[in-house]
């Protein structure tokens, strides 16, 4: 399923789906986001509550893209990660 989350946010069921197969809502964050600097998050101490309410409050927070292969989850668009898509789409 593709979903432009500009347009059509996540929902929290989908966020908590992500989060068990990422282990973490901290490594589904975007510490890039620009609002993440503009609202000083980067010196702040945040708890993983702050994590998702901060995903689910503004799609600029969640590290994308977001693929989910046979209960497997990629995150973000790093080299390593796009080769890792790769690879697990062509097996």
């Amino acid at each position: 399923m593709l979903q432009d989350i500009k347009i059509e946010p996540i929902t929290v069921k989908q966020l908590e789906e992500m989060r068990e197969l990422a282990d973490s809502y901290e490594s589904l964050f975007s510490k890039r986001s620009k609002l993440y600097t503009d609202m000083g998050l980067k010196n702040q101490v945040l708890e993983e509550r702050d994590f998702k309410h901060y995903i689910l409050g503004h799609y600029t927070f969640l590290s994308r893209p977001v693929i989910i292969i046979n209960n497997e989850i990629f995150i973000g668009n790093s080299k390593k990660t796009i080769e890792a898509v790769k690879a697990k789409i062509n097996k």
